[in-house]
């Protein structure tokens, strides 16, 4: 896949390839944050937000980076000033003519407030517009989500409707929202209208929703790596 595996930045938000030396900090900051991310996580008994040991957080990581491989996946960890924040993935990536993507995201609630998640969705999007070459990029959260739904209704993403009983969340069946952007809502780049929202006040921040977990357009840093 074109632009991956990559790390990109602005300011002292980061995002960079999950890596299998992330499992225990993916345990630690789960496992503190089990009641903030709860009512939003998709059901998965191999990703319990309990504390528990490593085997469950390796084995996900080493899933997700084997659907990086094959094309359908884009995991980030978020970082702030270079530590473990969060996790953001691009998932359900479809090719032909399609060209679209989910995103999924959560952040620690030590780093809420500080325009971390809106800074990482918008490092992400604009990546996949301009780099990857994807056309369409989709957020689902919850209605009750309200602090998730400022993040990207601040971003300029659409609402277009109610999706019923979409996922597994915290024991039943929930709704979701369908929020989405096409690279032609962003032709300056997303990143560009957050910092605009930025200027304007308001920092939109909230535990994350999501089906997951050259340079980006607009981007203060874009570097690639090795898998």
């Amino acid at each position: 896949m074109r632009g991956w595996p990559v790390s990109l930045e602005e300011g002292p938000v980061g995002l960079r390839p999950l890596r299998l030396r992330d499992s225990a900090a993916l345990r630690e900051t789960r496992a503190r944050n089990a009641e903030w991310l709860r009512p939003w996580e998709p059901t998965h008994p191999e990703m319990p937000l309990q504390t528990t040991g490593l085997a469950p957080y390796l084995a996900m990581v080493q899933a997700i980076r084997r659907e990086a491989r094959q094309g359908v996946a884009m995991p980030w960890a978020i970082t702030y000033d270079g530590r473990f924040a969060g996790q953001l993935t691009i998932g359900a990536i479809v090719w032909g003519s399609a060209r679209s993507a989910q995103i999924g995201y959560w952040i620690d609630s030590a780093r809420a407030g500080l325009g971390v998640t809106p800074t990482a969705v918008a490092l992400a999007v604009d990546h996949c517009f301009f780099t990857v070459g994807l056309h369409r990029v989709e957020a689902n959260i919850r209605p009750e989500n309200h602090k998730s739904r400022r993040v990207v209704e601040k971003l300029g993403f659409r609402d277009e409707g109610l999706r019923k009983r979409q996922l597994h969340i915290d024991g039943a069946w929930r709704d979701h929202l369908c929020y989405a952007l096409t690279v032609e809502d962003v032709p300056r780049g997303l990143l560009s209208t957050w910092r605009g929202a930025r200027v304007g006040g308001g920092r939109p921040e909230g535990p994350g929703e999501g089906t997951a977990p050259g340079g980006a357009q607009g981007a203060t840093g874009a570097r690639p790596e090795r898998s």
